[in-house]
């Protein structure tokens, strides 16, 4: 009998229902049971349960240590989402950055894959983005000075800072990558992208496999779109992370094709990198891609690499053909014809 994981789903709101329900059918077209844990947040939750990041909710993802995440809709929440529990009352600026600090997942890993039919002049790109996600600007210290100035903090620190560049660095490692690039402003910022550069530089030499260089971030978006060749894997602090990662994806065609995990010591959840969409929720022609590709990452996660690798190679064989691309990709295809051949292509692997 085969084993059967356990995985918290977060549905979502907008299109997360539509895209859930495309990605548990691939993986269950892959052979790999899975048993899904309901962990509402967002609006849905907010809506039946009064808010919109749960304490059952979280407490069910930290039972299982793993989740499927759709995206979410916040509603009324400009200043921000206040979490209270036994451990006391703890405030933050949006429900994605909760959900992330609460879990201590600091380290958001986007994969970006060029795609034939797809993607263009940047069909052989290949990097992966590890972004710093518990620190930086994203933390939400700020205040309002005056009608005319609103002040906000930047919390770069060295614990952080060598987290992320080791996770980094063990990434490529275990991907067999051979270069690291971090991105920064360094010179201008120098006590904050000064101390994360620095960081990086002094891990460097204990990774004597992988090459390691910098860029300021300016720079880095520039040779991202002229020469993305040049990347392999790139580190970030948050808020550059969070740009850059959605530059790429719109390089490759479109961000319905952008998968993403957030990954901690213990806890972990792999998430489609985009909105909720609600406009176009419900029509059936979302892009399930996104989230599928991170079903994808998750199998890979719990060691079932050839399941996962199935995945991957039917989304590029499905991608092939015109008929089957969805309108943020120029066709006309529908959620369902879309995951039903990657369902098929799956299983022809």
């Amino acid at each position: 009998m085969s084993k059967i994981y356990d995985v918290a789903i977060i549905r979502g709101d907008g299109i997360g229902p539509e895209l859930c329900d495309a990605t548990a059918s691939v993986i269950e077209s892959s052979g790999v049971s899975i048993c899904w844990h309901e962990a509402p947040m967002g609006k849905a939750a907010s809506d039946t349960l009064g808010h919109a990041l749960p304490l059952e909710s979280l407490d069910t993802v930290r039972k299982y240590k793993l989740a499927i995440k759709a995206p979410l809709i916040a509603e009324k929440l400009s200043g921000g989402i206040t979490v209270e529990d036994e451990k006391g009352s703890r405030h933050y600026p949006s429900v994605n950055n909760a959900i992330r600090r609460e879990l201590f997942t600091y380290a958001n890993v986007r994969p970006v894959i060029g795609f034939d039919c797809v993607s263009g002049k940047y069909k052989d790109m290949n990097l992966v983005i590890v972004r710093e996600v518990s620190e930086g600007i994203y933390k939400g210290i700020e205040k309002e000075v005056d009608a005319n100035t609103g002040h906000t903090i930047k919390v770069t620190t060295r614990e952080g800072s060598n987290r992320i560049g080791k996770f980094a660095f063990e990434l490529a490692q275990k991907m067999g990558r051979k270069k690291v690039t971090a991105c920064h402003k360094a010179n201008v910022l120098h006590k904050t992208d000064g101390l994360f550069l620095k960081c990086l530089r002094e891990l460097a030499p204990q990774y004597s496999d992988i090459t390691f260089d910098d860029l300021m971030i300016d720079a880095a978006c520039y040779h991202v779109i002229k020469t993305p060749g040049i990347f392999d894997v790139a580190v970030l602090p948050n808020q550059y992370g969070d740009i850059f990662s959605d530059v790429t994806a719109g390089l490759i065609g479109s961000m319905g094709l952008a998968p993403g995990a957030n990954i901690g010591d213990e806890y972990s959840f792999f998430e489609a990198s985009h909105g909720a969409a609600p406009d176009i929720a419900g029509k059936g022609i979302v892009n399930p891609i996104s989230l599928i590709l991170s079903g994808a990452m998750l199998l890979e996660h719990i060691g079932e690499k050839e399941a996962s690798d199935r995945i991957k190679n039917a989304v590029k064989t499905t991608l092939l053909e015109t008929q089957f691309h969805t309108p943020d990709l120029g066709g006309k295809a529908t959620t369902k014809e879309i995951t039903e051949a990657i369902c098929q292509n799956v299983q022809n692997e």
